[in-house]
């Protein structure tokens, strides 16, 4: 499929495109001002990614995003290979790895 909002967010534009993470420690994660930033960051991703010419994620992939922050859930939800056309909210609902 070629580039576009839609295709991105879709998850049909491959293979030149990726969500972008970031991975916190589970020591970390159990600190408060760790638990702050992360929420500062999720908060403003969408306006900063933008201006970076990124396209966001689904306002539904920060809000999980947030949720699994919240539950002190951490770990990847990737299994090691590409996957065309998943979204991004499909990812952040599996239960993460280790």
């Amino acid at each position: 499929m070629p580039p576009s909002v839609k295709t991105v967010e879709d998850g049909t534009y491959q293979p030149l495109s990726r969500p972008l993470f970031i991975y916190v420690s589970r020591k970390s994660l159990d600190r408060g001002e760790t638990r702050q930033f992360i929420a500062f960051y999720l908060a403003k991703a969408s306006q900063i990614v933008k201006q970076l010419k990124y396209v966001p994620l689904p306002t539904r992939g920060y809000e999980l995003a947030i949720e699994r922050v919240k539950n002190g859930s951490y770990g990847t939800a990737f299994g090691g290979k590409a996957e065309i056309g998943i979204k991004i909210d499909v990812l952040l609902k599996r239960e993460p790895k280790v």
